[in-house]
């Protein structure tokens, strides 16, 4: 276990060493071509040592996202205050990820009011416009508190962004 500590340890320092990358600029020879050599310190193996030691690790991948988040309007901070844009993170409202083109009600892990699951709604860009301007006229009864986008430029960009994720 100890062995495996320090190898995770070394691997760990080699990978973050080779991050650093080259930072002289392009016009400059390096100052010096000789190669450093580094303190000994008890317990801890060469770089040699090290390399000839390392076992291969599965790293699994982060999962796909598809959230493109550089892209989100200004005012969708006001969203993330209850939705999440990760598939299968709901805060207090659903996820917002894969939303429109789907039945209102869809997610199968949120709890939805029953006004949201008997609305009968497909979010498309009509159903997103009308609702996103004023919820509670749209479908009576529910859960979402807020009262709605006025601005009808910044809709329709916040409409273009929930395409997107």
């Amino acid at each position: 276990m100890r062995k495996h500590m320090k190898l995770v340890t070394m691997a760990g320092m080699l990978a973050l060493t080779a991050c650093g990358g080259d930072t002289a600029p392009k016009d400059e020879a390096p100052q010096s071509a000789k190669p450093v050599e580094s303190a000994a310190v008890e317990g801890v193996p060469s770089v040699e040592t090290a390399k000839a030691e390392m076992v291969p690790v599965a790293v699994e991948a982060p999962a796909a996202q598809t959230i493109p988040a550089s892209n989100a309007p200004a005012v969708f901070a006001q969203c993330k205050a209850c939705h999440s844009v990760v598939p299968g993170k709901n805060g207090i409202g659903p996820s917002l990820a894969g939303v429109f083109g789907t039945k209102a009600g869809h997610l199968e892990d949120f709890t939805y009011s029953a006004a949201m699951n008997s609305s009968g709604l497909t979010w498309d860009v009509a159903t997103l416009d009308s609702y996103l301007k004023n919820p509670r006229e749209v479908v009576p009864g529910t859960k979402m508190s807020y009262p709605g986008l006025k601005d009808d430029t910044k809709r329709t960009e916040l409409i273009e962004y929930l395409k997107t994720i």
